[in-house]
């Protein structure tokens, strides 16, 4: 059975599959917002020089996340 794990421990050019999201009640609407939600398939594209912030692929278009925000995203990889 896979395991979930946090967005920020996928490797660039993984695709995984939003199983839980445990951002806080105050930021959660603003990912929810822009298409951030279980089930949703995305794809982790790169990390910046610094490792913050993470960019994915989600419904066609590329998202930045912070990386304490990627690692409150729990994801299952597709494969």
């Amino acid at each position: 059975m896979p395991t979930t794990q946090p967005l920020s421990s996928l490797t660039p050019g993984s695709r995984a599959v939003v199983t839980e999201i445990r951002v806080p009640v105050e930021h959660r609407a603003r990912l929810l917002e822009m298409g951030l939600l279980v089930g949703t398939p995305v794809e982790l594209v790169r990390f910046a020089p610094m490792g913050d912030p993470v960019e994915i692929k989600i419904r066609c278009y590329n998202l930045s996340l912070r990386k304490h925000e990627a690692e409150q995203v729990m994801v299952k990889l597709q494969g």
